[in-house]
């Protein structure tokens, strides 16, 4: 039986989730991005002050959508100063269940940069919670956010100078960067990777690959984005496709379809170079385009590495995705398919 992994109905939506306006420290308004990002054939932009939180409902139409977000930064503080250059430091993105939402749980005028102070009521963000550096403070912060109905993206990990002990210990993360354009204009070629989340998935957290521009400007706009399949343009529908991981990171090409039958993978996308499936495992496999016939749809047969996975009892730590790779060198990803989301009869195993 047929199991799709990116839904078979609804819509494809093109998104950028990571957006910085004139609200923060961004060179474009609110209205200046939507121009940019709808002229370029993106239907949805979810804009992410830094810390600073204001909807956008007004900029939204039947073609457009606005998803109300902030990006909420926790530096590593010492007693010794260290030149911004040197500290690591997370970045986080939350996007608010509630489009009209103007507040977030521990919203302070501490964390908001002097030259932004006019831009905020200082009314909304009075709270004296004061941010921990390190997994334990983070998923503190992350479970409060999650508790007032936000999901979340964890950003531009290289950039913020994270290594595995800052990341591994991370609860409640729903997405991570693999591509960051800003970061990547700036010389970050780590932000266009997917270690950080290849490290996450084997430690069996679920979390989904995002490709964003996190513009400032003109110059880092519409080269990364995500493709959410969602039944309507709305901004719930929308969220709740995003929840479910109903989406693939681009910064290149395009997947049409994707599903599983009888332990078969298949993929129908734009034409790529190459696509490769990659597991938790010492195990891939590569379909790679001729010089006379670029690829356009791939199929792995995966029936003895699920066998493999099932008869280990490892359904809830095995994984398969896919990485494409066009002629340019770009890329899409899909998120990690664990094991025990697919049934039995589209891994090609019996009931028995």
């Amino acid at each position: 039986m047929k199991q799709y992994l990116i839904p078979s109905t609804g819509q494809f939506y093109k998104a950028n989730m990571h957006t910085h306006s004139t609200v923060s420290d961004g060179h474009l308004t609110p209205q200046e991005v939507k121009e940019l990002y709808k002229t370029n054939g993106y239907s949805v932009v979810a804009f992410t002050d830094h810390n600073i939180i204001k909807p956008h409902s007004d900029l939204n139409d039947e073609d457009f959508l606005t998803i109300t977000g902030v990006e909420l930064n926790t530096e590593y503080l010492v007693a010794q100063p260290i030149s911004f250059s040197e500290m690591p430091t997370y970045h986080l993105n939350f996007y608010s269940r509630d489009p009209e939402v103007t507040t977030y749980p521990g919203a302070s005028l501490y964390y908001i940069y002097p030259a932004h102070r006019d831009r905020v009521d200082e009314k909304e963000y009075n709270s004296k919670y004061i941010r921990r550096y390190g997994p334990d403070g983070q998923n503190d912060m992350i479970a409060m956010m999650r508790k007032e109905g936000y999901l979340n993206s964890y950003n531009h990990p290289a950039w913020s100078l994270q290594s595995y002990p800052d990341y591994a210990g991370l609860e409640g993360i729903c997405a991570v960067e693999v591509f960051n354009s800003t970061c990547q204009c700036d010389g970050y070629d780590l932000d266009a990777s997917d270690h950080v989340l290849q490290d996450l998935l084997k430690l069996g957290k679920r979390v989904y690959p995002v490709a964003s521009d996190d513009i400032h400007n003109r110059r880092e706009a519409c080269r990364g984005w995500i493709m959410v399949k969602a039944p309507a343009l709305e901004y719930q529908a929308f969220l709740d496709a995003y929840e479910r991981g109903d989406f693939y990171a681009s910064w290149g090409p395009e997947i049409h379809d994707l599903w599983i039958e009888g332990g078969v993978l298949h993929v129908d996308c734009s034409e790529v170079q190459s696509i490769a499936i990659v597991t938790e495992r010492r195990f891939t496999a590569r379909r790679r385009a001729t010089e006379d016939a670029p690829l356009t749809s791939a199929e792995f047969d995966l029936k003895h590495y699920f066998d493999e996975v099932h008869r280990g009892q490892y359904d809830k730590r095995a994984f398969v995705r896919l990485v494409l790779i066009d002629q340019d060198g770009n890329k899409a990803m899909t998120r990690g398919y664990f094991a025990d989301e697919l049934t039995l009869a589209a891994r090609g195993l019996s009931e028995d």
